[in-house]
């Protein structure tokens, strides 16, 4: 069994070991840009984990991981243009280093080599493989409508967002581990669990974005804090206060949302007092913590010995303990 350490750091020899043409440089230099910039390798990581579980030849699904981080860095540029983001891991987003056609082109040339790397499955394997990648990144561009057209609606249920989240997150997360688990030989049972796993573990992970964007270290979280608030952008936060508060903190927050020329400061301080009236940090929280333990029922159902299973645990017990 290999460690994270020693799993990350075969993703990382093998992403920087990845070649592209000199030109056009603006259709490249972008794309080695953004890979450059690291981040948690969170997905390609949990596929060879999960290979791992059931296989001690993790490189049988390297190459499927690197499809499933291109794909995922090829979302992470197409969205940043549609949020307007300034800054990614830290940096500036490829779309304001560069300009957004850049970005939409550079974007469009990682979903290829996504797919080629993909196309690199081995021969047994590439069917399902292949399904299941093109079905999550179909659903990954549903979430993503939906949560533009969030935009358009003054209130969201708690269901509704938490089923946008599982298209645009969690079926990412969930299908590297399944994909990890076919290329390591599992059953379709156990390639299934861990699906659900990665199902649950994918909603938890984006809930705890969602607060640490208020509640989080700039430094350690790698974008600026709050600025979802500033841009109105619909978060399980958002959604909660918005749904919960009443009289003159429900017209408070109404007005910091509808007030179209604010100081960014000033509207983060108002927002989150509003919401440590409304107790949402803690809401949130809870609920992070559900589908956690959701995850690891379905992860504990998998007939394997303990041993093979401690370092995915850790593994994600980490993640989920950055602090806020």
């Amino acid at each position: 069994m290999l460690t994270a350490t020693e799993i990350q750091k075969i993703i990382n020899q093998r992403i920087e070991s990845l070649s592209f043409p000199a030109t056009p440089a603006d259709l490249y230099d972008p794309i080695q840009y953004i890979l450059s910039l690291g981040g948690k390798r969170l997905r390609p990581t949990l596929t060879l984990m999960a290979c791992n579980l059931f296989s001690d030849e993790v490189e049988l699904a390297i190459e499927p991981a690197l499809g499933i981080e291109l794909f995922h860095n090829f979302t992470l540029l197409h969205d940043d243009i549609m949020d307007k983001a300034d800054k990614r891991r830290g940096h500036l987003t490829v779309h304001r280093k560069w300009n957004e056609n850049v970005a939409i082109l550079s974007g469009d040339a990682m979903q290829i080599e996504a797919y080629r790397h993909i196309s690199l499955t081995s021969v047994a394997n590439l069917p399902r493989v292949l399904a299941r990648f093109s079905q999550t990144a179909i659903e990954v561009c549903e979430g993503q409508q939906i949560d533009m057209d969030f935009e358009k609606r003054c209130e969201v249920p708690e269901e509704d967002y938490l089923e946008m989240i599982r298209l645009k997150t969690a079926v990412l997360v969930a299908a590297s581990l399944q994909i990890g688990a076919w290329m390591g030989g599992a059953t379709e049972q156990e390639a299934g669990l861990l699906y659900d796993f990665g199902s649950s573990l994918g909603l938890a992970f984006q809930l705890q974005d969602d607060l640490l964007d208020v509640y989080g270290d700039a430094k350690t979280f790698g974008k600026n804090i709050g600025g979802d608030i500033v841009s109105n952008k619909k978060t399980f936060l958002l959604i909660l206060a918005m749904n919960s508060a009443t009289g003159s903190i429900k017209e408070s927050l109404l007005r910091w949302i509808k007030e179209p020329v604010v100081n960014p400061e000033e509207k983060i301080k108002a927002v989150t007092e509003i919401y440590d009236t409304l107790g949402i940090g803690s809401i949130c929280k809870k609920q992070i913590a559900s589908f956690h333990e959701k995850a690891f029922v379905a992860f504990d159902k998998l007939g394997l010995p303990l041993s093979r299973k401690q370092i995915l645990i850790d593994y994600v017990s980490a993640l989920m303990q950055r602090q806020t």
